[in-house]
C-alpha cells in the first residue's frame, strides 16, 4: 500500500470519531438546556409559612400539661 493510501484510511476513522465527538457535546449541551428550561418552570415548593397547618408538626407535640390546658383555654376564648 502506498503512503498516501495509509493516511487517508487512517484519517476516516479520526474524522469519524472527531465528528462523533461533536455530536456528543451537542446533545449534552442540548440535554443541559433542556432540563434547565424544565427547572425553571417547575413549581417551586411552598414556604414553610405557606404550608397547611396539619402538613406542620402539632405545635403541643411537646407540652406539659399545664402548657396543654393554658394553649386549650387560648383556643377557647379565640373560637367564642
Amino acid at each position: 500500500m502506498i503512503a498516501t493510501g495509509t493516511l487517508a484510511a487512517g484519517g476516516q476513522a479520526s474524522l469519524f470519531l472527531i465528528s462523533a465527538g461533536v455530536v456528543l457535546v451537542l446533545v449534552l449541551i442540548g440535554a443541559f438546556w433542556f432540563g434547565s428550561r424544565r427547572r425553571r418552570r417547575a413549581v417551586a415548593p411552598p414556604r414553610p409559612s405557606e404550608q397547611n397547618p396539619a402538613a406542620q408538626g402539632r405545635e403541643d407535640s411537646w407540652q406539659t400539661p399545664q402548657e396543654r390546658a393554658r394553649n386549650e383555654e387560648k383556643h377557647r376564648y379565640a373560637e367564642q
